[in-house]
């Protein structure tokens, strides 16, 4: 059933999922204006899965509420809920053709047969895919089955658009074409739109807002830019690519819970974060002659591997950090598990924000 707001209704996603499964709890607070996409990031466990089945009413509340377009949802059957949902393995229907599979939502909702696959047709050509209407899902491509998902759940004129990891079974090349696709359709989408992955660059691309839960909860939210810059958990600065430090700001200087201090050109006071790139890091195998004691660390290579088209050690030692090096560099400095080296930071490089 299709809810179409009226003048003066309260407009978007506000939502409270309290969902309790054994020892997990889920305590995730959402809001959302129509057009917003909002991606959900976590780590195996966290609860995004199970925000993502309450919203779409396929996992009960145990309690919080659940209101969209001023709607209380909290006890509707999934069926009669203004929800679209795009599945990881897509769940197209195998003996149905493309055009097909799109028109089943809209029958389901009442519409006659030729209403329906008149709208599905318009869904189908909306996503260039209309040479494929007659196609049946084990013709299509990946890329083409992902599409006529995402026509599917829209052709029901959905308020609330749920997409649960929807590029992650396609192939690297298809995915970077899909992902600028689906990038395009979501900011013409008119409602709101809830994304679950665990790619840090789908949600970077094709979110206006990232919520991050940890355990079932929110740890950060915000713009991707801001939470890209200033990460508050391990988890996300490895999802950004950052080395991150919790310590004690006394002006230009971060103490380190480790006992270890970083310069940093940002005046602070008190808790704080200091984060800062691995390619900010300089390894050389001897003590660098002339260089100030601030941002110098002993270390030792724990372990290498290949990073896009650099090396990036593992180090371990007086300060735990990656760095990423040219392949020509860590073959100069014949860098090998166990190696010694020292580490060199600029404080120019280093981000300093409170914790």
């Amino acid at each position: 059933m299709t809810h179409t707001p009226e003048p003066g209704d309260a407009v978007g996603l506000d939502a409270h999922l309290v969902v309790a499964r054994g020892d997990f709890r889920l305590d995730l607070t959402l809001t959302a204006a129509p057009g917003d996409v909002v991606a959900l990031l976590g780590p195996n466990g966290a609860g995004k899965t199970t925000a993502l089945r309450a919203l779409a009413g396929l996992v009960p509340l145990s309690g919080g509420h659940l209101r969209l377009d001023g709607a209380v949802l909290d006890r509707t059957p999934p069926e009669r809920r203004p929800v679209g949902v795009v599945f990881q393995d897509y769940l197209l229907f195998p003996h149905l053709s493309a055009l097909d599979n799109v028109a089943f939502g809209p029958r389901c909702h009442g519409a006659s047969k030729a209403e329906a696959r008149a709208r599905a047709a318009g869904w189908l050509k909306r996503l260039g895919l209309a040479e494929h209407a007659g196609a049946k899902p084990r013709r299509l491509s990946g890329g083409q089955a992902q599409r006529v998902a995402v026509a599917r759940a829209l052709a029901t004129g959905p308020r609330l658009l749920l997409l649960d990891e929807p590029l992650a079974a396609l192939d690297a090349r298809t995915r970077l074409e899909v992902r600028a696709q689906l990038r395009r359709h979501l900011a013409e989408f008119e409602a709101v739109a809830v994304l679950v992955t665990h790619d840090p660059l789908d949600a970077m691309v094709l979110a206006d807002r990232l919520v991050v839960i940890e355990r079932g909860e929110i740890v950060q939210e915000g713009a991707p830019a801001d939470i890209a810059r200033r990460p508050r958990t391990d988890y996300i600065a490895q999802l950004v690519g950052l080395n991150l430090y919790r310590g004690r700001a006394e002006g230009q200087t971060v103490r380190l819970d480790t006992g270890q201090s970083v310069a940093v050109t940002e005046l602070l006071s008190g808790d704080a974060f200091v984060a800062f790139p691995p390619n900010a890091v300089t390894l050389h195998r001897d003590r660098p002659t002339g260089v100030s004691a601030r941002n110098l660390w002993r270390c030792e290579v724990a372990g290498l591997e290949s990073h896009a088209d650099q090396i990036r050690a593992q180090l371990t030692g007086e300060l735990p950090l990656l760095a990423d090096l040219t392949t020509v560099a860590a073959a100069e400095l014949d860098l090998r598990p166990g190696a010694p080296v020292w580490a060199t930071l600029k404080a120019s490089q280093t981000h300093a924000y409170p914790a």
